[in-house]
């Protein structure tokens, strides 16, 4: 796979539908100045816009439409999508998706079924729907147009002048990691930060390959995947990423951190790679340079709402 060319060319796509996302440095966060990218400024709350917005339009989308699953993050992203390119969209989300990110899809309009259990079980309805229906299915990370979308969000950062030596990176199902791993082809060291009850990329590396994990937490709802993507843990396994895990209360910390430095607003996904630094979860070399991604901002329940 060509990936940094696979992104170049999602890059192409997605201009004119998603945000250019901000960038700051700050020295209120950690013991020196590190660099945020806030990315929960994103259309939908997510970097998952990049994705659905480079399948949406990369494809012929059938008349039936599209269909996802999602722990409420892709969902949305996808019926957003769906929405301003003029196609129908049904999203599968599980129960524990929550309120905030059910009403968040529900606003765009889409067919919304929600879905006892977990993040696997929506995906097993979306994928009998998509059979039933014709409908295309969208997935949350495991595609290359998807990790294609989410490597834009990598090649935006290093435009807008990422001086860092280190990244660190939430993961769930991997498609966020997986597209920075595809753009950098290992010019930058990437932390790969799970937390500690939703760990599919740790276990893939120690088992040899991707393996079913029990997923829960505060976190789960976004980075609750049951398997890393085939994608992810194939770059991962070729860079020798670095895994590390975090703790709710580590999580929480972090969110409050944010909020009370820079009253910035993210779920808990968005501030897990901050919760291993601030936790000492990872801790860098003296002079390494740290960058983390704010991935999420879609925090339940709605502050607002």
């Amino acid at each position: 796979m060509e990936w940094r060319r696979e992104i170049e060319a999602a890059a192409s796509r997605i201009a004119g539908h998603v945000v250019r996302t901000p960038v700051i440095d700050t020295d209120a966060l950690w013991s020196r100045s590190i660099a945020l990218k806030l990315e929960q400024m994103q259309h939908t709350g997510s970097f998952k816009a990049r994705g659905a917005f480079n399948t949406l339009s990369a494809v012929e989308v059938p008349e039936a439409g599209v269909v996802a699953a999602s722990g409420g993050n892709h969902g949305a992203a996808v019926a957003y999508a769906a929405q301003r390119l003029g196609h129908a969209a049904r999203i599968f989300v599980p129960e524990m998706a929550g309120p905030s990110k059910i009403a968040l899809i529900e606003h765009t309009g889409a067919d919304l079924t929600v879905v006892p259990g977990e993040y696997a079980d929506a995906l097993a309805r979306a994928q009998a729907y998509g059979d039933q229906t014709g409908a295309m299915s969208v997935h949350a990370y495991d595609a290359p147009l998807t990790v294609a979308g989410q490597g834009t969000l990598m090649r935006e950062w290093e435009a807008q002048g990422l001086n860092a030596d280190t990244v660190l990176i939430a993961v769930g199902g991997g498609g966020l990691i997986a597209g920075a791993m595809a753009w950098l082809q290992g010019a930058k060291r990437i932390i790969a930060v799970e937390p500690a009850n939703c760990n599919a990329l740790g276990a893939a590396l120690r088992e040899g390959g991707p393996t079913d994990v029990p997923v829960s937490g505060v976190a789960a709802n976004a980075l609750g995947a049951r398997r890393i993507g085939e994608i992810c843990y194939d770059l991962a396994e070729a860079q020798g990423i670095l895994t590390v895990t975090v703790s709710d209360e580590a999580i929480t910390e972090a969110q409050t951190a944010l909020w009370r430095a820079h009253r910035l607003l993210v779920e808990p996904a968005g501030a897990c790679a901050l919760a291993a630094l601030r936790s000492g979860a990872f801790t860098p070399a003296e002079n390494e340079r740290v960058a983390v991604l704010l991935c999420g901002g879609n925090i339940s329940p709605d502050p607002l709402g």
